[in-house]
């Protein structure tokens, strides 16, 4: 991005500076946002990320760049169970992280099944940027973080650890929707999952400049407790996350496996392009999950967003209870209620 193209970039965001605080918007008066968005993310402690992106832009920082900022923060947050340093383990007990980053003009870098590195995010930007490739998994992914000088950690925190041996007591594994809003009162009686306000899995962060620019991220440790070598959609390029520049950009959430069924994300952007509207694109891919896999998906939570080329937003969901954060050009950032299949 060239000088020209940051001082529009800020004149058309305007000089506010992010305060990381969101509003929340009621279910009974507008579920999605009324001005252009700039960023937009998953869940309600998206509003950290999207502050972190904001801010990363305030300074002149690129899409790419605000994104992965983004991205970053629940990756380092080690309160967060299912992303990054602290992220639950595997059935084995390794902590292992997906990742991808990409932009509206077909550039992408992903890594999957990634140990020992808090920010997958960087290192899926570090693929995009110095390889030929546009994934790497496993002990490949691990080698190419250190060659890129990468610091290498444990990412199983005490916390994960406990929780994880307690999981093991009676290994029982069964996905709880929405889980990431949720308390601990609500959880009593699910083993392993130890919930809180910040139980949450992948986020996945869009942003939309002035110009109509997109760029996207998303990132997670996946499903706790997972078989060892399960990768969800979240470094997927049309499952987890697509962008695609003059269209739109869309992330998924939720139980990985239904997106990845019907490259999700991939099918609500070819949506928008087609002509519908982001509510109209995410809502079509959720009704095309329940028609096919009718009482298979009864209890499970799939949640897409999405945001075309103008800032608008979109968000639709199988069950009640997905939310997401926008962010303004002006720095305001809101959580909505997504609109949902159940709810009619």
């Amino acid at each position: 991005m060239g000088t020209s193209r940051r001082t529009a970039l800020q004149m058309g965001i305007g000089a506010a500076v992010a305060a990381g605080v969101a509003s929340r918007a009621s279910a009974s008066t507008t579920t999605s946002p009324d001005s252009p968005a700039l960023i937009v993310s998953t869940w309600d402690f998206g509003a950290a990320a999207n502050a972190a992106a904001f801010a990363k832009l305030q300074n002149g920082g690129s899409l790419l760049d605000a994104v992965e900022a983004g991205a970053q923060v629940p990756e380092a947050d080690v309160s967060n169970h299912s992303v990054g340093l602290g992220g639950y383990p595997d059935r084995d007990g390794h902590v292992t992280l997906d990742a991808i980053i990409m932009h509206g003009d077909g550039r992408v870098g992903a890594v999957a099944a990634l140990e020992g590195f808090v920010h997958a995010i960087s290192v899926a930007r570090r693929v995009m940027e110095k390889t030929p490739h546009t994934f790497l998994v496993g002990e490949g992914a691990r080698q190419f973080a250190l060659e890129q000088g990468f610091a290498e950690q444990n990412l199983l925190t005490p916390e994960a650890e406990k929780a994880w041996r307690e999981w093991l007591k009676t290994a029982q594994y069964q996905p709880v929707a929405n889980i990431e809003n949720m308390k601990a009162d609500d959880l009593k009686g699910r083993p392993g999952h130890r919930g809180s306000s910040l139980d949450h899995d992948t986020i996945g962060l869009l942003a939309c400049d002035p110009g109509g620019q997109l760029a996207g991220s998303c990132t997670t440790s996946g499903m706790a407790f997972k078989l060892r070598g399960r990768v969800g959609d979240s470094p997927q390029a049309g499952c987890g996350l697509f962008v695609e520049g003059g269209v739109g950009a869309s992330a998924s959430t939720g139980v990985g496996e239904e997106v990845t069924r019907i490259a999700g994300t991939a099918r609500v952007v070819a949506s928008m392009r087609a002509g519908m509207s982001p509510q109209d694109a995410c809502r079509e891919a959720v009704m095309h999950i329940a028609k096919l896999r009718g009482d298979a998906v009864r209890d499970a939570q799939v949640g897409f967003l999405a945001i075309d080329t103008k800032g608008n937003v979109g968000a639709y969901a199988l069950l009640p209870g997905f939310t997401y954060a926008v962010t303004d050009r002006s720095g305001k950032t809101t959580i909505y209620p997504s609109k949902s299949l159940a709810a009619g």
